[in-house]
């Protein structure tokens, strides 16, 4: 049985901004094609679990509507601890046991959904096994940026794909090498 993969699948600007300062992610509308979902159906069958952080969550929720993603384990890391509810977790201990502990169980492999704190985090602790990045065609020229700068080493990668899109949005794939 294969390790599960812990694998980022997120949307920035082509300067690297993941929101504006503010947190509006409305300029990613700018992309937006009726029928394209920009491999997110085949990364939702793929995955059977997401971590989020706790902004993220809270942004998801102004959507309106139910929580998307009801139907699979969700952890929410948070600083302030509550109840779980249904498959909603929400976790306050340390990234690398959840990681560990959902490693060791079977399942499908384990969508990081942001924000920048929380990828930060994991790549702090080199837990991403793949990036696959959604480049939108807009310099935002400030905002809340995807990847923060960090002490630690380098991450090298392999390309998988790109795929470029009439929309102007090109998407990366990577793997940990």
């Amino acid at each position: 049985m294969n390790e599960r993969k812990i694998i980022l699948f997120i949307a920035c600007s082509l300067d690297g901004y993941i929101a504006k300062e503010d947190g509006d992610i409305s300029w990613l509308d700018i992309v937006s094609t009726p029928g394209e979902d920009y491999g997110y159906s085949n990364m939702i069958e793929q995955t059977d679990t997401f971590i989020l952080g706790r902004k993220t969550y809270d942004k998801v929720l102004t959507f309106g509507g139910a929580f998307p993603h009801d139907d699979r384990q969700t952890y929410v890391i948070t600083r302030n601890s509550r109840p779980s509810v249904n498959n909603l977790h929400f976790y306050s201990a340390g990234i690398d046991k959840l990681v560990a502990e959902l490693r060791t169980k079977p399942g499908k492999d384990i969508h990081l959904d942001g924000g920048a704190e929380l990828i930060a985090a994991f790549m702090q602790q080199n837990l991403v096994d793949e990036y696959i990045i959604s480049m939108i065609p807009i310099l935002l020229r400030q905002g809340i940026r995807l990847f923060k700068t960090s002490d630690k080493p380098e991450i090298e990668l392999k390309l998988l794909s790109s795929t470029a899109y009439p929309s102007g949005l090109v998407q990366l794939h990577y793997k940990k090498v």
